[in-house]
């Protein structure tokens, strides 16, 4: 696993202002598209170059495409709350034609935004000036025919679909079906089902309320689709547990299918042991096989026929155990990190403090900790792996964990679909990296 900052200074997005800290990154399904949401209620999507003529091994870099404004703040007078603009996802529906589609989604609202290219315009019109304003009819003497002209090439955002008011509690997950005629979105505490032609109608398909909220154990923390069969899917809870749901079973999908959970070791228990083990992420493999979780202090791979333990468990930080009571009080320990797989479902990513992230291959059992950084962000400069001293002496290329930054968090990663490249979200900044060009 050899990690190259390939033009990193054109990929390497900054963003000025503090509100404007990316919230969530996702590449398209064929990777040739990658977009950021932040807090700001912005989305950027950024477009690869195809490749040079003159450098044919020379993989194209990633160039802004398109940039707009997908939510705005607004507040809510029946409960007066203020509903942030941030945006929590983003998640891209196959290319049916010319034209993109994505879905972003901010606390309560969930929107599909339409991403096209214009590069002509008519001309000619019979009751409008060059300008666009009405004729006078008195004046129109002679029929012509519009023409269309060459013009500079123009990318427009349009909404086609607004799904609100369907959620009480805030929207942490959004995943399109493998039907690509319906979605998902969850909250806290339920899942909706949407089509994609109906926005004023939802079919609520998990409701874990209880009757009274003081017997409120446990909230939904990430949900999503299987890739292959649209009758299935999971959800994750704060209590550490997968539950898997088929919608064939019952319209309601309150019992699941398949329940996920490894018994904690009684040695290993403390006052942190709940918050530490909440799922903050879920993610169903490429092949749909298994199940990869992530919780404050690791990642787990789960097979779907095996439910009472996970096979694969690797940790990502395990030497901040002796620091979670500092991290409690500055709260840290409530960070929700993201995970995902490579195209071939063979390594894993992750992110940590100081602008860490981590990779795992599953096959050599191996794992490296890279670090995202403007420091070392000379182009085509090979990244060097990092490596936390925990106590006695510590070598020159180490950091000790005493001097680590815990401001400095990556919480999102994406990866390429079929390629090595990866994208990571430093705070406000994004860099993107590929592997090793021979």
């Amino acid at each position: 696993m050899t990690w190259q900052q390939d033009y990193l200074s054109p990929c390497l997005y900054l963003l000025s202002a503090l509100s404007d800290i990316i919230s969530t990154v996702e590449f398209n399904h064929t990777g040739e598209l990658l977009a950021t949401g932040d807090k700001g209620g912005r989305v950027v999507i950024f477009q690869r170059e195809q490749e040079s003529k003159n450098q044919v091994h020379r993989r194209g870099e990633y160039n802004v495409y398109s940039t707009f404004q997908s939510h705005e703040p607004e507040f809510d007078y029946l409960k007066s709350l203020e509903i942030e603009e941030k945006i929590n996802k983003i998640r891209w529906l196959p290319q049916q034609n010319a034209a993109y589609f994505l879905l972003s989604t901010n606390d309560k609202t969930v929107k599909l935004w339409k991403v096209s290219e214009r590069d002509k315009r008519p001309e000619g019109y019979n009751l409008k000036d060059e300008e666009g304003r009405l004729r006078d009819p008195a004046t129109i003497t002679t029929l012509r025919v519009p023409v269309l002209r060459p013009m500079d090439l123009m990318v427009e955002a349009t909404p086609r679909r607004v799904f609100a008011n369907a959620h009480t509690y805030h929207i942490n997950s959004i995943s399109v079906n493998s039907d690509y005629e319906t979605y998902m979105s969850a909250d806290d505490l339920r899942i909706n089902l949407w089509n994609f032609e109906i926005t004023n109608q939802s079919f609520n398909i998990v409701d874990i309320k209880p009757a009274n909220m003081e017997e409120l154990t446990e909230v939904i923390t990430a949900a999503e689709f299987h890739p292959h069969h649209c009758n299935t899917f999971v959800y994750s809870s704060s209590k550490g547990t997968i539950r898997l749901c088929d919608m064939r079973a019952s319209a309601l999908c309150d019992r699941h299918t398949k329940f996920f959970e490894e018994p904690e070791d009684p040695s290993n228990r403390s006052f942190f042991s709940e918050i530490i083990s909440s799922i903050s992420d879920v993610k169903f493999s490429h092949s749909g096989r298994y199940i990869m979780t992530r919780d404050y202090l690791t990642v787990k791979v789960w097979d779907l026929n095996m439910e009472n333990r996970p096979i694969e468990t690797y940790q990502v930080h395990d030497y901040l155990r002796s620091k979670l009571c500092s991290l409690y009080e500055n709260d840290c320990i409530f960070d929700k990190f993201e995970c995902v797989w490579n195209g071939s479902d063979s390594v894993i990513m992750t992110g940590s403090y100081n602008n860490f992230f981590r990779m795992f291959d599953r096959n050599t059992k191996r794992d490296v900790t890279l670090e995202a950084s403007r420091e070392n962000s000379k182009p085509r400069a090979i990244l060097k792996p990092r490596k936390v001293c925990v106590g006695g002496k510590r070598r020159k290329d180490e950091i000790s964990v005493d001097s680590l930054d815990f401001s400095k968090k990556i919480l999102h990663t994406a990866w390429h679909p079929s390629e090595n490249i990866i994208a990571v979200a430093a705070t406000n900044n994004l860099y993107i990296f590929q592997d090793k060009v021979n």
